[in-house]
């Protein structure tokens, strides 16, 4: 079904408005530290939504309705944990980044092991980044083919080309301003798609609320204790909080906002913050979605969907009025032009800095701002083509999720290695990360009906941090690595 006029020219204006929106910055990226840290100078605030945008994409907007659509309340354990995350990153993590200026989470590792680990992260983080952000990527022709009828590459392309254009220009600084601006417009089209729900249920919230409850759609807590579980509170908490370290704490996408603050406190506040307004977003996609429940339920009992994916978006595209559906569309583009204008911009970043910059230190300023944009283009097509091979599987939150969390695993094993023990060795810590990888590719691949991938990280890190620990005992160091303190980031190795 076809968007009516109205709506089309919503979605169009939404595009070229925010692509422009987005080009005002590009006058002021003169050096890599504006276009990769936005000089220093955001406000806490605008970070704090910042994270929430760049850690919110299509797939949370359109499949977080959906888990609600078909089974309940649940997932929101899951993002208890991310509170606890939060905090751990806001101790730990957070006071080591500000010593002494960074660019990327992986100088850390280079400060604290040496160069051939920080090569090894800042890879793993490339690689799974891309791939998991493909996914991302192709949940945005779910909304445009249902709204536009076009196909799966101009769906695509289009979204992928204008968030390019501003990213490209605008640096750090126009992907942070212009997620302020899309969290905006996604978070209050939601809430809107939510009150029209009401309106068109008879009864309104109190009737929703009474027949999703019965049925027990409003369930939030499970506490079975099992790896094959997806969403219980063990799982949710445990599993969260790690997944959440993980993602905040050694994930560039998210850890370069964090870099971008003013000051450590400032991006203590900014983190602390977003996650308060995280539990209140996926408590908002997760009511959206029992209203929809009750809605199909009552006017549409025979509907069926291929995916819960496609719930929300095709409840959009035949059920609310013109206008408002163009602007819920639009607002579904915003949460994915803003998680993948992040996307480019740390994949951009982490090539640079960790990569051509450590062979090529003397490089001049207009060099690398314009070897900079390269490689954002460069990364643009990488995602083109990995979001045309991820057509296929279940959920894409979930897909996207799993991709991610195989990784994530070794990736914070080391980080706590060195973060809170002094006799880890880079040797010990490489060798660690590969039995944590190796292990969640085993259980990603053969193991997935056993242990859910809200553990992954969890196991994976452990592993990385025992197998890590106990090499580095066994092996020789140098006297430099044996006597270094935990983590010291203003130091050269």
């Amino acid at each position: 079904m076809r968007l009516h006029i109205v709506d089309g020219t919503i979605i169009v204006a939404y595009l070229i408005g925010i692509t422009l929106f987005g080009l005002r910055f590009r006058k002021s990226q003169r050096s890599l530290r504006d276009y990769f840290l936005a000089d220093r100078n955001i406000p806490w605030w605008a970070i704090s939504l910042s994270i929430v945008a760049a850690e919110t994409s299509t797939l949370t907007v359109i499949s977080t309705p959906g888990m609600a659509y078909g089974g309940n309340f649940g997932f929101l354990q899951l993002v208890f944990g991310y509170l606890a995350g939060r905090v751990v990153i806001t101790l730990l993590f957070i006071p080591q980044y500000f010593r002494g200026e960074m660019f990327t989470a992986y100088q850390l590792i280079d400060r604290r092991f040496g160069p051939r680990l920080h090569k090894i992260t800042a890879t793993v983080f490339l690689i799974t980044r891309a791939a998991a952000e493909g996914v991302r990527v192709w949940a945005v022709a779910i909304v445009v083919g249902v709204a536009l009828g076009t196909g799966e590459i101009a769906s695509v392309a289009i979204v992928l080309v204008l968030t390019l254009i501003y990213t490209f220009e605008g640096g750090l600084a126009a992907v942070i301003w212009t997620d302020v601006v899309q969290l905006v417009i996604y978070v209050g089209g939601t809430i809107v798609g939510f009150f029209v729900l009401v309106h068109l249920v008879p009864g309104g919230w109190p009737a929703i609320h009474a027949a999703a409850a019965s049925a027990g759609k409003m369930q939030v807590f499970d506490f079975t204790f099992s790896l094959s579980k997806t969403f219980t509170f063990w799982a949710g908490l445990i599993g969260g909080m790690f997944l959440n370290t993980a993602t905040h704490g050694t994930d560039q996408l998210l850890v370069q906002r964090l870099l971008a603050a003013r000051n450590q406190r400032d991006s203590q506040t900014a983190l602390l913050s977003s996650g308060l307004i995280i539990l209140a977003q996926f408590t908002l996609f997760l009511v959206v979605g029992a209203a929809l429940w009750v809605f199909y339920r009552t006017y549409e009992p025979g509907a069926a969907f291929a995916k819960t994916d496609y719930i929300f978006p095709t409840f959009i595209v035949t059920h609310m009025p013109r206008g408002i559906c163009g602007i819920l569309l639009a607002a579904i583009l915003a949460a994915a032009m803003s998680n993948l204008s992040a996307a480019l911009n740390s994949l951009s970043s982490t090539s640079m800095v960790d990569f051509y910059l450590r062979k090529r230190p003397e490089t001049s300023d207009q060099k690398r701002l314009k070897l900079s944009r390269i490689a954002t283009i460069l990364w643009g097509l990488v995602l083109f083509a990995l979001a045309l091979a991820s057509r296929y599987g279940g959920s894409v939150l979930e897909k996207g999720l799993s991709i991610a969390s195989v990784a994530y695993g070794g990736l914070l094993g080391v980080f706590l290695l060195g973060l809170l023990t002094r006799r880890a060795s880079e040797t010990g810590a490489i060798i660690g990360m590969l039995c944590g990888l190796a292990l969640n590719v085993y259980i990603w691949i053969w193991a997935q009906s056993q242990i859910a991938w809200t553990w992954y990280v969890t196991l994976g890190s452990i592993t990385t941090f025992v197998v890590g620990y106990l090499a580095s005992m066994a092996a020789p160091k140098s006297a430099a690595t044996a006597d270094a303190p935990p983590a010291v980031a203003g130091q050269s190795r």
